[in-house]
């Protein structure tokens, strides 16, 4: 069960010409009828939604304006029942900065033209205006709105658009206002993994909650006997605990790191309450044989639970591949802590993944645990993730800073490949990109991304470029 609710606010809005109503008798109930099929189609998506009415005339528009600022929204449909004259919209796209979505689904598949009549047309007029509308926007200053074109009834297509941009509006809600914790610091020499906090609120309207490392050892030491062993049994039903294959540093989970695991995990959850937290950074390192360094050292497992209930958890400290974790999640597509491991020249992919924390709703079978006697380049030893991400589509998205300061999106899509991975320990994936691995990670590497990424499933590089859209991010594709 999700413990981050992923909501939405959503506005609604038609638009038609006034001048039809009394020429037609009739047609202003079929247009407020097309309005409430599509306002039902919206709400099958779990959104909280705002129902503005229909607009015919530039007064309702002015008049409507004020309320719709105040309406707290993430998103806006404009929905073309009929031809409108672009004076309905223009002001609305002058004045609001959240994504407007025109929506042109006609009734019928055709004209039924051997019968037709200007009242049938006029029903079906949905796509008549949206020329207009998308060049008042621009003459606005702003982008051409995003386009959902199609048929009011049975059409796949249409309802998965409308799906998509919930999802969206979701990924822009879960942004406003969150509450991203931070501790400790960057690991030492990682220079591209440096950010301003404030830069964080600037961009996405998020907030970054300097959190003090002192504070989960205190919970951790404090947790009850019950609440352990009821995590335990959490950890033991969510992951398997294979024997060691081939890496000398990998053992069979040890009860001595599944106890230390699982108490780790009840503080994570307390430590999340206690900031009122919607994801976590950290990297910290501590003296060697101090309890500091044994709580780092365990974070692994309740961090990858707390992944899956919708709070990203990154390691090294990186607060720009949370977000993107954050966006992922969201979306409702996972977002794992990843990076790229080696390549396989024979076959054509790269492995990606992390050690650390990762989303498990996004693992191939179930996920596994493996006792590590230590971590590679960090300090430390314990219970490890390990799992394959599911088998075809995923998206990549990275967080990386221009040299002028601002954030990029640096976005792919490539397929997770079948076949084996490394029994390390850690996550893997066997990533194939197009046209070929070698070129596609030389341009991945030309568009200045930060070394780590979130990774999720489905083809959703679109969807994560009108996201940067929104928050006016510049955004790269590599095709």
């Amino acid at each position: 069960m999700q413990h981050k609710e992923r909501s939405a606010n959503i506005g609604i809005f038609g638009v038609g010409h006034h001048v039809y109503w009394s020429q037609f008798d009739g047609l202003l109930d079929e247009m407020y009828r097309k309005m409430e099929v599509f306002t039902s189609k919206v709400r099958a998506n779990n959104v909280n939604i705002k129902d503005f009415g229909l607009i015919d005339r530039v007064e309702k528009a002015y008049e409507v304006l004020p309320k719709m600022k105040a309406a707290n929204l993430d998103l806006l449909f404009c929905d073309m029942v009929t031809y409108a004259t672009s004076s309905t919209f223009g002001i609305l796209a002058r004045e609001l900065s959240i994504p407007i979505v025109i929506v042109a689904l006609q009734p019928l598949k055709a004209l039924d033209y051997t019968h037709a009549s200007t009242y049938q047309q006029l029903c079906n007029d949905d796509f008549c205006s949206v020329p207009e509308f998308t060049g008042v926007a621009v003459r606005m200053g702003r982008k051409a709105p995003p386009v959902i074109l199609g048929t009011l009834y049975n059409d796949p297509a249409a309802d998965a658009q409308i799906a998509r941009w919930c999802n969206i509006a979701r990924a822009l809600h879960g942004l406003k206002g969150a509450r991203i914790g931070h501790f400790g610091h960057v690991l030492e020499s990682m220079l591209d993994m440096h950010s301003d906090p404030t830069a964080f609120t600037a961009a996405f309207g998020c907030h970054i909650v300097q959190t003090e490392v002192d504070s989960l050892l205190r919970l951790q030491q404090t947790v009850s006997k019950s609440a352990v062993n009821s995590k335990k049994a959490q950890i033991t039903q969510m992951f398997d605990m294979p024997d060691p294959v081939s890496d000398p540093i990998t053992r069979k989970l040890s009860l001595e790191d599944l106890n230390a695991a699982a108490q780790t995990a009840v503080a994570l959850d307390e430590f999340i309450k206690l900031y009122s937290l919607d994801g976590l950074a950290y990297y910290y390192e501590g003296e060697p044989g101090s309890k500091v360094r044994e709580l780092i050292s365990n974070l692994i497992v309740g961090n990858s639970m707390l992944i899956a209930s919708g709070v990203p958890m990154c390691g090294e400290s990186d607060l720009k591949t949370c977000i993107a974790m954050l966006i992922m999640d969201r979306l409702g597509i996972g977002g794992s802590f990843a990076e790229f491991h080696p390549i396989d020249f024979n076959e054509g992919f790269v492995l990606v993944g992390h050690d650390g924390p990762h989303h498990l709703k996004i693992a191939e079978g179930k996920p596994m645990l493996r006792s590590l006697d230590r971590y590679h380049g960090k300090p430390g030893s314990g219970a490890s993730v390990e799992f394959k991400i599911k088998e075809g589509p995923i998206t990549m998205l990275s967080i990386g800073i221009t040299a002028r300061g601002k954030f990029k999106f640096v976005i792919a899509e490539g397929e997770s490949a079948r076949g084996p991975i490394p029994p390390t320990g850690n996550t893997n994936t066997r990533g194939v990109f197009k046209p070929d691995i070698r070129t596609f990670l030389t341009r991945w590497v030309a568009e200045g991304p930060t070394h780590h990424f979130a990774l999720g499933v489905g083809h959703h590089a679109e969807s994560l470029q009108y996201i940067a859209d929104a928050l006016q991010v510049e955004s790269v594709i590599i095709n």
